[in-house]
């Protein structure tokens, strides 16, 4: 069962347990299913992937079978905890026709741009400025879901690749977003614990309220507006 995905563990340690990544790859059966809201990978803080880890076979076939499944879903990115593991690792990728798809004008509404497939390791987030942007968001581990969610509208993220190599990026509009998302789900944290709650919504409703600019959706929805 998808909510109930479990990576295999190895000592590492007095009293430590260390997730055992080759363990988990050899006894994989098929693409992993991506784990649900109920799930305990994705309540709890993951686990620093260790430098011996990188440049090896066993990262390179994780972040491979991580951009299938994201892509597969279809989604714009995937955190390891996703699909059972606790490693610090995700995924991310807008790609340039899934923008071109949307309707008149909401790509420069949300600031959303193409992003290439990105790979980051032991990510590390600081927001430049204090601006945050709100807009409709929502979570392959939260199907038939969306709500308004605050982020920061521009971001500096850090880390390396699978290869150890560093990674250094400043983002703004949705590829800041997606970043965070990203990186909320490493820390244990899904977009429900930051969202504006009365406007969780279905997928149902979600077309029509994410059509509309923002202070119409919270209006109709009985969230108070900021004057401007």
């Amino acid at each position: 069962m998808a909510g109930t995905q479990k990576g295999p563990r190895a000592p590492a340690g007095a009293g430590a347990a260390a997730f055992d990544l080759g363990a988990w790859l050899a006894q994989l059966a098929g693409a992993p299913p991506i784990v649900q809201a109920g799930a305990c990978v994705l309540r709890s803080r993951a686990e620093s992937v260790p430098a011996a880890l990188l440049a090896t076979p066993a990262l390179r076939e994780l972040v491979g079978l991580m951009t299938d499944v994201m892509r597969d879903a279809p989604g714009v990115g995937l955190a390891a905890p996703q699909i059972g593991v606790p490693l610090r690792v995700f995924v991310a990728e807008d790609q340039e026709e899934r923008v071109a798809g949307l309707p008149e004008g909401a790509a420069k509404r949300k600031g959303r741009v193409a992003l290439p497939l990105t790979v980051l390791v032991n990510p590390k987030l600081e927001p430049e400025g204090e601006a945050q942007v709100t807009f409709f968001e929502g979570c392959l581990s939260v199907r038939g879901y969306g709500a308004l969610v605050p982020r920061w509208q521009a971001v500096r993220v850090s880390g390396v690749d699978a290869e150890g190599r560093p990674v250094a990026l400043r983002l703004e509009g949705w590829p800041a977003r997606i970043m965070q998302h990203e990186l909320d789900h490493l820390n244990g944290t899904l977009y429900v614990d930051r969202m504006l709650t009365r406007s969780f919504a279905t997928d149902a409703e979600l077309p029509r309220l994410g059509s509309m600019p923002v202070d119409d959706a919270k209006r109709e929805l009985g969230i108070e507006v900021e004057p401007e």
